[in-house]
């Protein structure tokens, strides 16, 4: 029964790993604001861009200080990359970035061109 519900949901090699980082994206009327979860990544070793309707995250996780081997390691470390479509043009020169405690948070605003205008009708 796993197998056919692995199957049916393309998860033919078992599990999918999640994508890295995880991300939380809440839009309003002006844009919209991202966090994302970057515990042991440090603020100098992020790349943030924006393109067109895409949001790329990139950046590097070091594996961490210790003596002896390892027993289990369940955390990956190196490089990671990530992009997100979003459903509007944002103003790349307004982007807004704080990392603080392992939390990227974002504040994304819309472009002037990709703002909704109202449009008034005369009679």
């Amino acid at each position: 029964m796993q197998r056919e519900m692995d199957r049916l949901f393309g998860r033919a090699g078992g599990p999918v790993a999640p994508a890295f980082p995880p991300m939380n994206v809440r839009l309003n009327e002006n844009g919209a604001e991202l966090t994302a979860e970057l515990p042991g990544v440090k603020p100098d070793d992020l790349g943030i861009s924006v393109h067109d309707h895409t949001l790329t995250l990139k950046g590097h996780r070091e594996p961490g200080e210790g003596e002896g081997a390892w027993h289990r390691r369940e955390r990956a470390f190196g490089q990671f990359a990530r992009s997100l479509q979003l459903p509007f043009e944002p103003d790349a020169d307004n982007v807004e970035a704080i990392c603080r405690d392992g939390v990227l948070k974002l504040r994304l605003h819309r472009s002037e061109a990709d703002t909704p205008k109202t449009i008034t009708v005369q009679s």
